[in-house]
């Protein structure tokens, strides 16, 4: 599977408690209507209009 990568687009609360602002990179796992992002391995479960992917970071620049 590749990596995603996705940015939040609202706040949200992480697993552990910890509020994310708009703006925060996130890791993504899955498909669909929800999905599983990741925050420094804090787990943010999130719907579809709260991140929006990105490219992945290993993708060469030109």
């Amino acid at each position: 599977m590749t990596r995603r990568l996705g940015v939040l687009l609202v706040p949200v609360s992480g697993l552990s408690g910890t509020s994310y602002p708009a703006g925060t990179a996130v890791a993504i796992r899955g498909t669909g209507g929800s999905v599983d992002g990741f925050v420094d391995g804090d787990w943010l479960p999130l719907a579809w209009w709260e991140f929006a992917d990105t490219q992945p970071d290993d993708t060469p620049q030109t």
